[in-house]
């Protein structure tokens, strides 16, 4: 009874960790690790102990022989990778030099870094998403660090609680395993509370002795066309995050009264969206999905989601496994519009690991745009590729998109566009700021010019990555800081954490 890790792999290497083994791949050793879409286990090595599913923070992992309908599949894709690239030792030039020592691939081991007589460091975490506690974790497990945990948001959670998907629990529940930090004992948690507005970066550093950004690329980037700002063009994450109830937006923020939305791009971003859209609402009744965005889901008219991808389907930027779950959306067709026929090329010629060969078995054939969606009472998303936006239409709001490609021009009616092109980080006040990356300027998680103060996350290395790549870009962040910190380079703050404390109650919002 081999184990199978399926579609919700958060990558962040927790596995690797606890198999005694060594059948998981690829691990932090391998520069593989942090690029491919998931983890595998090699059914040939594993000796079904389990502890890799126990240890499991997104429950991706299960028995093979407990697998069912479109979780099936993951056995065998598990056991192909192993006959590819994952059956080879991994050569000296290959491997990574990833900071401080890993005890088998796991959970960083700072007992190297800091001298037993070190005194207990007073850190500031701001961001409760991912970046920021895995960083606060790796303080509280292995240092005598007192964690003080801030964020602008009313709720803890940052991405986890608010940009996963609400029909997404499994990796919901990575959220879990973060949560109970929180309640530390040497965690100071202080919600509400807005650096850079409510507290500047100046005070946070004058209470601790050293502070760590974590967050995030909150901008989602703009397509740069006509028509834009049209009212009903808007990002895909501020649709998956009205479904998730994100404080910001109103209850009333989305009008579903359109036949055809297009979503534009083809992240998981763009394929949260489009499976919410096209979901049976009833699907979704017991997901963490907001009670204002089910009530507008079973009022929605949306019979069709267009996924705009600028380039061929061998370059699409979803995850397979993401992919693959649209295929069992009961009631819900998935169409590829054969507009040109390099489309149906690739993915004719598409290796079993391409990303076009997911779309291996989808109808094909050129969409006639001027005939209304869903008369035939189904939903359905359609792919196309080779097109950008060329436009948005409309008088006073969203009415179609103009795209273009090679093999010509079309508009595609719709009463509503999400944009899902990426993301980018904001200036933070005090901060310095990389205008053309969307970072703080860093090294090796240091902010430059600025002692005593680190990144970690998107604000750290651009919007790329999901969540278990936090965990890596958090042991080095902080391996940094504990190196700084032996080495006397952290400053001397003037305030206390109980003065901090104080200041944030009466600033808090």
């Amino acid at each position: 009874m081999a184990f199978a890790i399926t579609q919700t792999c958060c990558n962040d290497a927790t596995c690797v960790s606890v198999c005694p083994v060594n059948c998981i791949r690829p691990t932090p050793e391998e520069r593989a690790f942090g690029s491919t879409e998931m983890l595998h286990i090699d059914p040939k090595t594993c000796i079904d102990c389990g502890a890799c599913a126990d240890a499991c923070p997104v429950d991706a992992i299960h028995p093979v022989e407990r697998l069912t309908g479109g979780q099936r599949e993951y056995a065998r894709i598990n056991a192909a990778y192993f006959e590819g690239e994952g059956a080879r030792p991994v050569p000296e030039d290959e491997r990574t030099d990833r900071g401080p020592v890993f005890h088998d691939w796991g959970a960083p081991s700072f007992d190297r870094v800091l001298p037993p007589d070190f005194g207990p460091l007073r850190v500031a975490v701001v961001g409760t998403g991912p970046a920021g506690m895995y960083a606060a974790r790796d303080l509280l497990l292995h240092t005598r660090a007192e964690v003080t945990l801030v964020d602008r948001l009313p709720v803890a959670g940052g991405l986890v609680r608010y940009g996963v998907a609400p029909d997404h629990p499994a990796t919901k529940k990575v959220g879990e395993s973060f949560a109970r930090f929180h309640t530390h004992p040497r965690v100071r948690l202080c919600l509400g509370l807005e650096v850079g507005t409510d507290v500047s970066a100046d005070e946070l550093a004058a209470h601790h002795d050293a502070v760590i950004y974590a967050v995030g690329a909150t901008e989602a980037r703009r397509l740069g066309v006509p028509g834009e700002d049209l009212p009903g063009s808007v990002s895909a994450t501020e649709f998956v995050a009205w479904c998730n109830g994100h404080p910001d937006l109103a209850p009333d923020a989305f009008a579903l009264s359109a036949a055809r939305v297009v979503v534009v791009g083809n992240g998981n971003v763009a394929l949260d969206a489009a499976r919410l859209l096209v979901s049976d609402p009833r699907s979704l009744a017991g997901t963490a999905i907001a009670p204002h965005a089910l009530a507008e889901l079973h009022r929605s008219k949306v019979r069709e989601v267009v996924v705009l991808g600028r380039r061929g389907p061998e370059h699409a930027a979803y995850t397979r496994s993401e992919l693959r779950a649209l295929k069992h959306l009961p009631g819900v067709d998935l169409l590829v519009d054969d507009h040109d026929p390099r489309i149906g090329a690739a993915i004719d010629v598409a290796a079993s690991r391409d990303k076009a060969a997911a779309l291996e078995g989808l109808l094909r054939e050129a969409v006639d745009w001027s005939l209304p969606p869903g008369t035939d009472g189904r939903r359905r998303i359609v792919f196309r590729f080779l097109s950008a936006p060329a436009e948005v239409c409309g008088d006073e709001a969203v009415r179609a998109v103009r795209v273009a490609g090679d093999s010509g021009e079309a508009r595609i009616p719709a009463g509503l566009v999400l944009r899902a092109v990426g993301h980018r980080g904001v200036p933070l006040a005090g901060l310095p700021f990389d205008q053309a990356a969307g970072t703080v300027p860093n090294e090796r998680g240091r902010v430059t010019g600025r002692p005593g103060t680190y990144v970690v996350g998107w604000v750290k290395r651009g919007a790329s990555g999901g969540i278990g790549a936090n965990r890596v870009c958090a042991t080095e962040t902080v391996g940094s800081l504990l190196d700084d910190a032996v080495a006397g380079r952290l400053p001397t703050p003037s305030g206390s954490v109980r003065a901090f404390r104080r200041l944030a109650r009466r600033r808090g919002r």
